[in-house]
């Protein structure tokens, strides 16, 4: 009988080294991959559902990763999706026999009678394919690990940069209707007519600032650039102190360069009109 491993001592470092169980096969679900290329090509519209989830490494088996590919380059041209059009593709490619042929194409599409289901099976083989790379990641991480020569703060760096590539490789940005962006644009443009400033974002304070931006969106990425001591940061503080005192809202302050106490002191002169160095 096989006895389970144990984790054991390194003589020579001391460490104690974890065992990978080697009879682990990697997470997959190859039987859903079959399921999802052929409702894919058999639904015209499929292909819609699952475009911003999977890409072709999201799979396993590599004949379908080919399979995949051929059948996102199909639709990025604006071209059908079917089993002839996948199969000339395939052949255009040259990895027709790769993949087993127009035989195991076209018998992709008898394993599964429609697309009903195909946006959860695929979330649940991207969610397959994050685990094998969690497992890469953490089996390369745990190399570089035991390797003296690697900076500590280089091997964190690696580490947050590969789980930070997994999580965006993840996020989908959802499709909205256009209907429902209509009506919620008509209810903005309502709410702004009935404020007397007319505007639809929050106010800077800043009079002719504020009519040509409407007021700062909640999408907007507002960068202030200028010279040193050309007075960035007092008007950034200026601003905050408008939306904060005056239009009652909240604000938070992250800054690189001053001290919370030198921020306040800012604060302090803009409000007092004290000027700052006789603070």
């Amino acid at each position: 009988m096989a006895k389970s491993a144990k984790s054991k001592t390194d003589r020579a470092s001391g460490a104690t080294v974890l065992p990978i169980d080697l009879g682990k096969m990697p997470p997959q679900n190859i039987e859903l991959e079959e399921v999802v290329l052929g409702a894919i090509m058999l639904e015209k519209d499929a292909i819609v559902s699952v475009i911003d989830i999977l890409s072709p490494a999201s799979f396993y088996v590599e004949a379908h990763q080919k399979i995949y590919k051929a059948i996102v380059d199909l639709f990025t041209t604006d071209r059908p999706i079917d089993i002839l059009t996948v199969t000339e593709e395939l052949k255009r490619q040259g990895t027709l026999d790769e993949v087993g042929g127009a035989y195991y194409v076209a018998q992709l599409t008898s394993r599964v009678a429609t697309s009903a289901n195909i946006e959860i099976h695929a979330r649940l083989i991207q969610q397959k394919y994050i685990q094998r790379e969690l497992i890469r990641i953490s089996s390369e991480i745990q190399t570089k690990a035991y390797d003296e020569s690697v900076d500590v703060n280089d091997l964190l760096d690696f580490s947050e940069a590969q789980l930070f590539e997994i999580v965006q490789g993840n996020i989908k940005k959802e499709s909205v209707p256009i209907n429902l962006l209509i009506s919620e644009a008509i209810k903005q443009i309502e709410e702004a007519g009935k404020r007397e400033d007319h505007l639809s974002g929050v106010p800077s304070g800043f009079t002719k600032l504020d009519n040509m931006t409407l007021g700062w969106q909640n999408s907007d990425l507002i960068i202030v650039a200028a010279r040193p001591s050309m007075g960035k940061t007092a008007f950034v503080l200026s601003m905050a102190r408008n939306m904060a005192v005056e239009y009652k809202r909240s604000v938070a302050i992250f800054s690189l360069e001053m001290s919370s106490m030198q921020l306040v002191n800012r604060l302090i002169s803009i409000e007092s009109e004290i000027p700052s160095t006789a603070i």
